[in-house]
């Protein structure tokens, strides 16, 4: 039976995240955004509270939570500036949840371990300046050379690019295979800042995330151990997908989250301002817009706790993820456009948030499957064209009786 009732220890998670968000974060979220400045102070406060770990195990080192909880976690943050939530996105689910079901033992207590305590910082590399959507279109390749690898290639739009210490990186192992656009030739390789002939950079000239860091790096013949291969030869495209159904569900719940900010932030407007003697929140079409809000945000809430409620009990979900990710980030576009027409000239002003949520707010309709690829995909499962595939469970059962609380 589903069951979306959150536990004490759910709704205490939201309180703290809440708490600490509105009284550490928002007063200089402003200040930052406007500023093109990333906070990497963010980071250990974020660790302190075992958000950085939220959904590992305690046994490597994180605070053994439930999907639900990183859903939550993720919704509450965006709530505040999407910022915040794609340190989630990258971190926690791309690259942590990754490592926690595919990594092998080594791997979890070298990388794993040290990222869920926030020691470390990590990242996911897949997309390049010739491929997003498109993942086979990559052109990073990985070379035999002894007992290791030496990866020649450049990732573009990473999240995180000049602040993680670990990425996640995607390679040709076979050369045939690339020639071929078999999927099967794609490696999955842990790759350290510090391995020589690595080096990023940060884009300047972003339109929205402002107070976030993305970037760019390149490898020139860098080293990897063969250790640091990441599954088999030949299974990265698989490790890929497994990762973005988990960055998906990050996204989705992160969306939901916006347009909660706009639906408040539209109604506190709509109470204040006065227009023909009266407020604006009196006229029809104003209510229409806040109304949308409001059947958007309950939707899209339904569609991500439904994800991580078949996450956690270990059942397929790459459709409904997809789903989620697809009408939550649609839904905010919407949401924020609509926040802003509610706020009229104000809203072209960066006095107001609603202006930074619309700029925000289109990243995630790109990335992690365009609007397009997740309505072909959704049209693909009713037309039997496309079969979910099998999920590998990346949670222990978790029984809700002993306190999950980060930093419990």
């Amino acid at each position: 039976m589903v069951n979306f009732d959150l536990t004490e220890d759910h709704r205490l998670l939201e309180q703290s995240i809440r708490e600490w968000a509105d009284r550490d974060v928002a007063p200089r979220i402003h200040d930052l955004d406007r500023a093109h400045r990333f906070d990497s102070g963010i980071l250990p406060q974020m660790a302190a509270l075992g958000l950085l770990g939220i959904s590992i195990p305690a046994e490597y080192g994180g605070a053994g939570m439930d999907y639900l909880a990183l859903g939550l976690a993720c919704e509450e943050l965006e709530y505040v500036d999407t910022s915040l939530r794609v340190i989630m996105s990258v971190h926690a689910a791309l690259n942590s949840l990754t490592l926690l079901t595919w990594g092998s033992e080594d791997q979890k207590q070298r990388y794993l371990t040290p990222q869920a305590q926030g020691k470390k910082i990590a990242s996911y590399g897949l997309t390049e300046p010739a491929a997003g959507s498109d993942a086979r279109g990559i052109q990073t390749v990985a070379v035999t050379h002894g007992d290791r690898y030496l990866l020649t290639g450049e990732k573009m739009w990473i999240s995180l690019a000049d602040v993680a210490d670990n990425f996640l990186v995607f390679a040709w192992t076979d050369l045939e295979k690339k020639r071929q656009r078999d999927a099967s030739g794609i490696s999955a390789f842990i790759v350290e800042r510090a391995f020589k002939g690595f080096s990023s950079g940060t884009l300047k000239e972003k339109w929205g995330i402002l107070a976030g860091n993305t970037g760019f790096f390149t490898m020139e013949e860098v080293e990897v151990p063969r250790e640091n291969l990441v599954g088999r030869e030949g299974e990265g495209f698989k490790i890929a997908m497994f990762a973005l159904d988990q960055g998906r569900y990050t996204v989705a719940a992160g969306a939901t989250g916006l347009i909660r900010a706009c639906r408040d932030a539209s109604v506190r407007y709509a109470k204040a301002r006065k227009t023909f003697g009266v407020e604006i929140g009196e006229h029809q079409l104003v209510k229409e817009m806040i109304a949308q809000m409001e059947s958007d945000y309950q939707a899209a809430r339904l569609l991500w706790l439904y994800a991580g409620w078949l996450k956690n009990v270990g059942r397929r979900n790459t459709k409904e993820t997809g789903l989620a990710k697809w009408f939550a980030t649609v839904a905010s576009e919407r949401a924020a456009s609509d926040a802003v027409q509610v706020h009229g000239a104000n809203g072209y002003s960066d006095e107001y948030p609603v202006g930074r949520f619309y700029r925000n707010c289109k990243g995630a309709v790109i990335y992690e499957g365009t609007r397009e690829i997740h309505k072909i995909m959704q049209a693909d499962y009713l037309l039997g064209y496309r079969a979910d595939r099998p999920t590998r469970c990346t949670l222990p059962a978790w029984n809700g009786e002993k306190s999950l609380r980060p930093g419990a």
